[in-house]
């Protein structure tokens, strides 16, 4: 995070005020993350067009080891050009990053005995690829570091062939993720949940591996976009924390307010889009917005949104570009939709959060709302993603115009209750196994099922686990912080109690969908066998050896 530059107009009161505050709070301390390491020897692989790649590679080969491939119909073939080893014909597939990319080769369907062996299957090691298919054999919205697809781009063929040899040695960057698998909601028992991190991604860096993710910290490049996306806070952004990013925030907007800075809006941006917002952007901008710079535009999602306007922003505005991925702007459209409605439920007015698209030239602000709150919050925010988000939306919900109770929000919301059909739920508890949260638990002794609003993510685990299609979640807001985090009884029953021992073990609703199933069963034809259902398992097992044992010993038995 760097701080806002001297190039900032100071023509009025606001100006002055924004420079003060920067000038005291230019830089936060940032916590120390993990680094990852790449380490790459040069060996690139060219893949192209045979006389596009050679000519291409003929430019690198002084300074790197350059092998080829020119992908065909025909059957792959290995040979040399040069000195380089080539691979003529069959088709490539190209996986990893920066020092540790695969090549495979496949022969395609009816090639195979004509194929040169030593050719197809096996999987080659390179540092670099340079890929000059019309169409990149690896179509990330963000490439892997190490990896140039010019697609008949003569400029970005330039840039990558003046860039390739520089991309020897060892390279370092900031492990820009941690992940808590303990409070995951992706999946549970082979059921699948929440796949917003994997649907997020531009990267393609983060992949199911059951019930739960992996991310491969080589081929993350810190796009963020799965920390805003993530419900639980599993997911969570290393460098900066959330707690760093918020404390300056924080101190920042202290700052302005006691400099005479008056209705501050709060600029998030990235480096991609500082040439923009420190040009001609800067000299059409209120002096009232006040410029803070993160890692990634992605990276920052409603916790901190909802925490700026809480600490006194009168609006977060975000800045995107063109070149912002697809997939961070669905991304960051999703959760302002999923905020916006919070605050309209409170009976705040839209665009106190919005995007901004600061690539065109007229780029402007349009109208800017009035402060949301009177009195800004003095929490100090945790790293912790629910914990952020309870104490803003608390803090802004006790002085907002509207006082209502709860308010719908669209579907995909991270936020909601659950619901219960109690006429077909029989407390079977499957709900309760799979929940990653502990929203839902079960009564100890008692037939309940009990929920806590505030710990649900509304993954839809519990709806996929019902055996009896009994419950189904329901996004909200419950804006009373105190019932939000009230443990209730969405169901009960009382107990059925053994016919033999009297120990209370299931309820009657479940021993009557048993009874109604396994009345058509072989085993379950008697009176004797159907009168055991209603027995605990140990009374059960008595019962069954007492009736063994008896028939063991009548008449014409020895």
């Amino acid at each position: 995070m760097t701080s806002a530059g001297p190039e900032l107009p100071q023509n009025d009161a606001n100006g002055r005020a924004r420079a003060a505050a920067f000038s005291a709070h230019g830089q936060a301390e940032v916590i120390p993350t993990s680094i990852v390491t790449y380490v790459s020897g040069g060996r690139v692989l060219v893949v192209g067009e045979r006389d596009a790649a050679l000519s291409a590679a003929r430019r690198l080969n002084d300074s790197l080891q350059c092998a080829l491939m020119f992908p065909g119909d025909e059957p792959p073939k290995l040979d040399t050009i040069e000195g380089m080893a080539v691979i003529s014909g069959g088709q490539p597939e190209i996986e990893g990053s920066l020092g540790a990319f695969t090549l495979k080769v496949e022969a395609g369907a009816g090639q195979e005995n004509n194929a040169d062996e030593d050719a197809i299957g096996q999987s080659r090691s390179f540092d670099l690829i340079l890929d000059l298919s019309a169409t990149p054999l690896i179509d990330y919205e963000i490439p892997p570091p190490g990896y140039y697809a010019p697609a008949g781009d003569t400029g970005a063929l330039e840039r990558a062939l003046a860039e390739l040899p520089d991309m020897t040695g060892e390279f370092e960057k900031p492990k820009y993720f941690n992940y808590d698998p303990n409070i995951c909601a992706h999946g549970n028992s082979r059921l699948k949940g929440c796949t917003r991190c994997i649907d997020a991604c531009p990267t393609v860096a983060i992949v199911s591996i059951g019930d739960k993710v992996q991310v491969n910290p080589h081929l993350c490049q810190g796009g963020g976009s799965c920390v805003a996306a993530c419900p639980s806070g599993a997911m969570t952004y290393a460098f900066p924390t959330v707690a760093d990013l918020l404390g300056r925030v924080q101190g920042v907007l202290a700052g302005y307010a006691e400099a005479g800075g008056t209705d501050p809006f709060l600029l998030f941006h990235d480096p991609h889009s500082r040439s923009r917002v420190y040009g001609d952007l800067a000299q059409r901008m209120p002096e009232s917005v006040l410029p803070v710079e993160i890692e990634e535009i992605g990276s920052v999602g409603m916790d901190a949104w909802l925490a700026a306007l809480a600490y006194g922003a009168n609006a977060v505005i975000l800045a995107v570009t063109d070149f912002t991925p697809n997939r961070v702007i669905k991304e960051i459209g999703s959760q302002v939709k999923f905020a916006s409605a919070i605050l309209e439920g409170m009976g705040l007015p839209e665009g106190h959060i919005r995007t901004l698209n600061v690539s065109p030239e007229d780029t402007g602000f349009g109208d800017l709302p009035a402060a949301p709150i009177s009195r800004p919050a003095r929490f100090t925010a945790p790293n912790e993603k629910r914990m952020i988000l309870r104490l803003a939306i608390d803090h802004l919900y006790q002085q907002a115009p509207s006082s209502r109770r709860s308010a719908e929000l669209p579907a995909g919301a991270p936020f909601g209750e659950v619901r219960v059909d109690k006429k077909a739920c029989t407390l079977c508890m499957g709900c309760v196994s799979v929940c990653p949260t502990a929203a839902l638990s079960a009564g100890g002794d008692l037939p309940q099922l009990k929920f806590v609003e505030w710990n649900c993510v509304q993954c839809g685990l519990c709806e996929k686990a019902c055996p009896e299609d009994a419950i189904r979640p329901h996004a909200r807001m419950l804006y009373d912080g105190e019932a939000r985090q009230r443990t209730r009884i969405l169901h009960e029953e009382q107990p059925f109690c053994c016919i033999s021992c009297g120990k209370p073990f299931a309820t009657k609703s479940m021993l009557d969908v048993m009874t109604t199933k396994l009345e058509g069963h072989w085993m379950f034809q008697s009176e004797e066998a159907m009168r055991r259902l209603q027995m605990c398992d140990h009374c059960r097992v008595k019962d069954m050896f007492t009736s063994s044992h008896g028939a063991g010993e009548g008449p014409g038995r020895s």
